[in-house]
């Protein structure tokens, strides 16, 4: 998914949310597992819903196309508190392209996300070194910009999939 622009700035690191930064490094660290196993990394998104975390993949022909499932998915996911969208790319850093595994995300009602990553290098016999730490890369689209904080929020507006799987036993005890 190396089509993706995400503007970088020579700006401190901006004050990430805690729970927006938990989310973003749970998917760059999920994603590093599965190269680390030999699997392709298929873009996915991770939402924060109440205490469950949701991930659904976003596979596409394209960059955009993958980039505009994820939006769909997020953009509608109301009671969510964060996001991230994690693929496998490159950042350019002085005229050069650097592999990386890169998460963006953001919160309910901000104007921008952010965007971290992974920098890594692949040897001859196709071995992965990782930098220990997530970079912060840039500014990035924020897809919940138009959503409200969770809390404010009814049960009833909530998609059902992203209800507690309690409501499921108790309607199933109901039966």
């Amino acid at each position: 998914m190396a089509d993706r622009v995400v503007e970088s700035s020579e700006v401190e690191v901006p004050e990430i949310p805690e729970i927006l930064e938990k989310v973003l490094l749970f998917s760059l660290e999920e994603a590093k597992e599965k190269m680390l196993q030999g699997a392709e990394v298929v873009p996915f998104t991770a939402l924060v819903v109440k205490e469950n975390l949701f991930i659904e993949n976003h596979p596409g022909d394209s960059a955009e196309e993958c980039f505009n499932f994820a939006r769909h998915t997020v953009a509608n996911a109301r009671g969510a508190e964060a996001y991230s969208l994690c693929y496998d790319g490159y950042i350019e850093v002085d005229d050069e392209a650097k592999d990386a595994l890169i998460a963006e995300g953001g919160i309910p009602g901000e104007d921008d996300g952010v965007a971290v990553g992974y920098l890594y290098t692949v040897d001859d016999e196709g071995n992965y070194t990782f930098e220990e730490e997530a970079a912060y890369i840039g500014a990035s689209p924020n897809f919940m910009e138009d959503l409200k904080e969770a809390a404010q929020y009814d049960e009833d507006e909530i998609d059902d999939k992203y209800l507690d799987d309690e409501d499921d036993e108790e309607e199933a005890g109901e039966e």
